[in-house]
């Protein structure tokens, strides 16, 4: 079961009086065998609510500050022309009791609620989008995360973690992003993949002949899914654990790049695909930035002195959080420099930040 919610704003230049306007509409909503119960409000304005056949459900609110509403909810098999119709009459009827009164009127489209398929995803800077998401294609529980690819008709496969757009097929913008824009060339290189388990990265990678890619991913769900639902981004790079030049390992990168450490192993490129860098503001009291920090110093101990490397940092938007992973970078124990990158990616529907670093 689904419903669909209609809005209906009016904004008004003035305050109307709440009782000349709502008669005024009381016969439309007769029309249409809704039921009236009028609220207390507290001297906030008028408030009612209408039920109807069909589980049809309508709030009328005439607020006192200069605000008209009508939310009108239905289940998803109502009658279409019926509801427009309704709207419609309403909208009519109230540019005609509000005449001169009125400074903007707002209609959305319907927002359907409690659907099988989940339309509906923010973005990082707390937006809510809607996809033409028309299908789940797979869904899985991992041990580590909740993992679903979604169709959308315009974005292709889409990799959805914990409710978090990662990737879709049409984002080629940022795996180009996140290995240098093209301007780096990986032939005969040794390079480390943190994440990337939808092995966008490392398909384009491997096309360049580097000596060696290292790819690191925890989780072997995320692989199974992409492998057989994002081949547009991974091609057949995920068929096989281990190529002529590349092998992926499934495990948790932290102790590996502690080893590496250890062993004096360097790369000269670490390419970060694990997260975004977080979004809360207070670094001191978030384990995703523990974890970040972590990641970040160990990547600079294994790149060679010469190396680079790449991550995504978040929405332009998000400039806090992204001042304070700048910051981090100016305290590191091996001194670095670095530049940043705006690029759009397409699914965000945002622009996005992406770093490069190295050893000063």
């Amino acid at each position: 079961m689904a419903v669909r919610h209609y809005t209906l704003d009016f904004n008004l230049s003035t305050a109307v009086d709440p009782a000349s306007t709502v008669s005024g509409l009381l016969s439309i909503f007769h029309e249409q065998e809704l039921t009236e119960t009028i609220h207390d409000t507290d001297g906030h304005g008028y408030l009612a609510t209408f039920v109807g056949k069909n589980g049809r459900f309508v709030v009328l609110r005439v607020h006192s500050q200069g605000l008209v509403t009508v939310d009108l909810q239905c289940y998803e098999d109502d009658d279409i022309a019926q509801l427009d119709n309704l709207l419609n009459a309403l909208e009519n009827k109230l540019k005609v009791l509000l005449n001169g009164n009125i400074t903007r009127i707002k209609k959305l489209p319907a927002l359907l609620r409690g659907a099988k398929v989940d339309r509906y995803w923010p973005t990082a800077d707390g937006r809510l989008i809607e996809y033409d998401i028309d299908k789940v294609v797979y869904e899985e529980d991992s041990e580590y995360q909740n993992i679903k690819i979604l169709h959308s008709q315009q974005y292709g496969n889409i990799l959805v973690l914990d409710g978090d757009v990662n990737l879709a097929e049409s984002d080629s913008a940022y795996t180009q992003a996140i290995t240098g824009s093209g301007k780096e060339n990986y032939a005969g290189k040794e390079v480390l993949i943190l994440g990337g388990g939808d092995g966008g990265i490392l398909a384009e990678l491997v096309k360049q002949k580097p000596k060696m890619i290292t790819m690191v991913e925890i989780d072997q769900k995320v692989i199974d899914g992409c492998k057989k639902y994002m081949r547009k981004t991974c091609g057949d790079i995920l068929d096989n654990l281990k190529g002529d030049c590349y092998q992926i390992l499934i495990q948790d990168c932290v102790p590996l790049l502690k080893k590496y450490v250890q062993e004096g192993r360097t790369f000269d490129y670490v390419i970060n695909d694990l997260t975004a860098i977080p979004i809360s503001t207070l670094p001191e009291e978030d384990s995703t930035w523990e974890f970040l920090r972590l990641i970040l110093d160990l990547s600079i101990k294994v790149l060679h002195p010469s190396g680079k490397y790449f991550t995504q940092g978040n929405s332009a938007n998000l400039t806090e959080a992204l001042n304070l992973f700048e910051e981090r970078l100016g305290r590191l124990s091996c001194p670095v420099d670095f530049r940043k990158e705006v690029v759009c990616v397409p699914s965000y529907l945002e622009q996005w930040v992406f770093y490069t670093a190295w050893k000063k």
